[in-house]
């Protein structure tokens, strides 16, 4: 009995130390890999944001910048989000905010859509769906152009009454059997522009400063 004990024990550090190993070597490589996962985020997110924003337009870190966008119903979003500030010598020059359409064919689309300080779009790229493949993919620039017919409309062009799918009166194309999708954008991306108007100024507004470093008196 008591060597059975003393086996039962035994096993139970060998289990504690592996345990521990483990735990330590998993805690090493998420360390070592964080940096570098952190990067390959940032750099996915900012090719997207960029997609919005006129080539060339800008000279700072848009995702840097970035502010936070609360979940307010313009957007369709139902955690607070993110604005993307665009700017050039210090001027803002556009911001991309992130918005979803809440009535998507099959739930939730999310996108960015950036905005020029004139209320008008710069471009939209959709950033998640679950939309029906081959109908709801043509929302995805890389498997059509759709969303570029976003392009530079704002809340007055077209006129509030053509802000809808051909289908129902408006300008705005969509494919033959899948109007649920394009229905859903085009609201959401009208939305969006609703709360820029309402929020042009802060969202425009320079970034905040860091803090300020030691002064060359102070520094050793």
């Amino acid at each position: 009995m008591k060597e059975f004990r003393n086996q039962i024990l035994t096993t139970a550090a060998a289990l504690l130390v592996f345990s521990g190993v483990g735990a330590a070597l998993l805690s090493g490589t998420f360390k070592i890999t964080r940096p570098a996962i952190e990067q390959s985020e940032r750099s996915a997110k900012m090719k997207l944001v960029a997609q919005t924003l006129p080539a060339g337009g800008f000279d700072n870190d848009p995702v840097k910048d970035a502010r936070p966008l609360p979940a307010d119903a313009l957007l369709g979003l139902k955690f607070p989000g993110q604005a993307y500030l665009a700017s050039r010598h210090g001027a803002a020059v556009a911001v991309v905010l992130e918005a979803a359409a809440p009535d998507g064919y099959s739930g939730e689309i999310r996108f960015l859509v950036g905005i020029l300080p004139d209320g008008r779009v710069s471009g939209v790229r959709v950033t998640g769906h679950r939309e029906t493949p081959g109908l709801g993919d043509y929302i995805e620039i890389g498997k059509s152009p759709w969303i570029r017919n976003f392009d530079g409309k704002s809340l007055s062009n077209p006129q509030p009454l053509y802000w809808k799918v051909r289908k129902d009166g408006g300008q705005f194309d969509y494919m033959a059997g899948a109007t649920i999708t394009p229905r859903a954008m085009v609201k959401a991306v009208r939305k969006a522009l609703e709360y820029f108007a309402a929020h042009r100024d802060e969202l425009l507004a320079p970034p905040a400063p860091g803090p300020a470093g030691p002064s060359p008196e102070t520094t050793p």
